[in-house]
């Protein structure tokens, strides 16, 4: 058991140690105590549609203005972006082929560094590498092995999640609820608000109505929704 700690904590194992423990940490904070933690509190623009099945060549933009901290708790799914011309770059058909995107982003992030964590103490452990130059070689190269075991194992959970989804905010009435807006939006732009529902805070992926500019921070009120989309069209109180 110590040498499996001494091993852990070597100066190739250290860094990844300490990133699975602050991970483990998360999800007992986050389980424990529901408390809504904002690690990350900056916007992002996701592009994604579709499993990475689907023909890469497709025209769509699929832009869609998340925070990080909802991203890390909520699928991002067809429904909840917009379709435009142009076509996905490399990043984008990377988060949506091992599962960064269509499961809860912190979920997939967890298996992907529990098995890069494993490969990388396994090969340090075998070669007697975890304190010279030569484990980085097994730190850097477990990066590809981590990712493809990562969509393997998390491939199964994707009808789990989109079942829950669907038994769960879409089931609930949003028309008339208001909130304030996580970011300015205007024309086909979507941020978030976050509204309540029978004392239970939920986010809900919103769009201006008639693509008018409303600035970030402003009290609006959900008035209609996209026909077959988990997108709401919000406008701002007393417009």
């Amino acid at each position: 058991m110590k040498e499996l700690f001494d091993i852990a904590i070597s100066t190739v194992n250290l860094p990844l140690t300490i990133l699975f423990g602050l991970l483990i940490l998360y999800w007992l904070l986050t389980t424990l105590s529901g408390i809504d933690l904002d690690f990350f509190d900056a916007d992002i623009d996701i592009d994604a549609d579709v499993d990475a099945d689907v023909d890469m060549e497709s025209d769509f933009d699929a832009r869609a203005n998340l925070d990080v901290q909802d991203i890390s708790n909520t699928e991002v799914k067809k429904e909840d972006i917009i379709r435009r011309r142009g076509k996905l770059n490399f990043f984008q058909i990377f988060l949506i082929f091992f599962n960064f995107v269509g499961l809860p982003f912190m979920f997939t992030f967890t298996f992907f560094v529990l098995f890069w964590w494993a490969i990388t103490m396994a090969g340090t452990s075998i070669t007697h590498s975890y304190d010279n130059d030569f484990g980085f070689v097994f730190f850097f190269g477990g990066i590809i092995p981590a990712l493809f075991l990562t969509k393997i194992f998390t491939t199964p959970f994707k009808r789990f999640f989109t079942n829950f989804n669907n038994k769960g905010e879409s089931a609930l009435e949003l028309l008339g609820r208001q909130g304030v807006l996580q970011s300015t939006i205007s024309g086909e732009k979507i941020t978030t608000i976050e509204i309540k529902i029978q004392s239970d805070p939920i986010k809900v992926m919103v769009k201006s109505k008639d693509g008018i500019e409303i600035p970030a921070n402003t009290s609006v009120e959900i008035v209609n929704q996209v026909k077959n989309k988990q997108l709401y069209i919000v406008q701002p109180l007393n417009y």
